[in-house]
């Protein structure tokens, strides 16, 4: 029968059980620091009024979205390592779903508007005070908003809708897609059909453009007359490409993990999908950081 009131169980990192608790002690760390970092970004921006320009308006989206990313998954993931609550109830599991591929469709759209952002800062320098303005940043952001949760809101209301009358066991630490799909009774090529349009869309259609705005970016920094000019133009671009090889590299690793065992043990892919959950949104403020001479005087200002 039909039980969709009830909750599911997620396991943790199977086969590797009785190492909850010394596993827990990285993820805790790696989940403060992303709390701290991200939290020392925003406030430097939101109080420091010569970092309110478009580039670290992006990066505060960022920011937020790292926040959102990593709060809706550890927690309950340091439950189940600390107290063994593996229970989540079926509109939880299906929020948090939703809540960790909004925040990544947003983050892949924020990316390519910092991409845009960093075209006009060293193609067209002289006009990105009016084509990047304030509120053109925010409405930017906004947008990608949208379209992460539009995209994602079918698919939540087509998972629901399924039959889920097999074992409520989830051999993962968060309710994985693929994981929680393969619980229903129902035939899942509909929604997987769906996800792999949207992911190949979206995601796709992004890295393309993301390549294709780097690549006018090379040119005009090859035109440069000196060699001082070309390095202190790639400097500006320098921390925005290490976010986007973390963000792609990492996404494609743990979805093709997920997709194709590949040999390898079923704890080693838990635990590279549950990584990818969590190291980005500590890294992420770390880059830019070490990276960004004005994000860290904002800081060091605040402090």
């Amino acid at each position: 029968s039909n039980t969709n009131s009830s909750p599911f169980l997620l396991m943790g990192i199977p086969g590797l059980e009785d190492l909850h608790m010394w596993i827990s002690i990285p993820f805790c760390f790696i989940y403060i620091m992303a709390l701290l970092g991200n939290s020392m970004v925003l406030l430097a921006v939101s109080l420091d009024n010569s970092l309110h320009e478009p580039m670290y308006y992006f990066i505060s989206m960022l920011a937020i979205i790292d926040l959102t990313f990593s709060t809706a998954v550890v927690p309950k993931m340091l439950g189940i390592f600390w107290l063994d609550s593996r229970e989540i109830g079926f509109e939880a599991c299906f929020t948090q779903m939703f809540f960790i591929h909004t925040s990544t469709a947003v983050e892949s759209g924020v990316l390519l508007a910092m991409s845009f952002d960093r075209y006009v800062a060293i193609c067209n320098p002289l006009r990105y005070t009016t084509i990047l303005t304030s509120s053109r940043t925010i409405q930017m952001g906004l947008l990608c908003l949208a379209r992460g949760a539009g995209v994602m809101t079918p698919l939540m209301c087509l998972l629901t809708s399924f039959p889920y009358c097999k074992t409520r066991a989830i051999p993962h630490s968060y309710c994985e897609h693929m994981a929680v799909v393969a619980l229903a009774c129902a035939d899942p090529s509909a929604s997987d059909l769906y996800s792999l349009v949207v992911a190949t869309l979206l995601v796709g259609s992004d890295s393309v453009f993301i390549t294709f705005s780097y690549g006018m970016i090379l040119r005009s920094v090859m035109r440069l007359p000196t060699a001082d000019a070309r390095l202190k133009a790639l400097r500006t671009c320098g921390s925005h490409v290490l976010v986007i090889l973390l963000f792609y590299v990492g996404g494609l690793l743990s979805m093709y993990l997920q997709m194709f065992s590949l040999g390898l043990a079923t704890h080693i892919q838990v635990l590279v999908a549950d990584l990818y959950l969590v190291v980005p949104p500590m890294l992420n403020p770390l880059i830019y950081g070490i990276k960004m001479r004005q994000i860290q005087e904002g800081i060091f200002r605040l402090l």
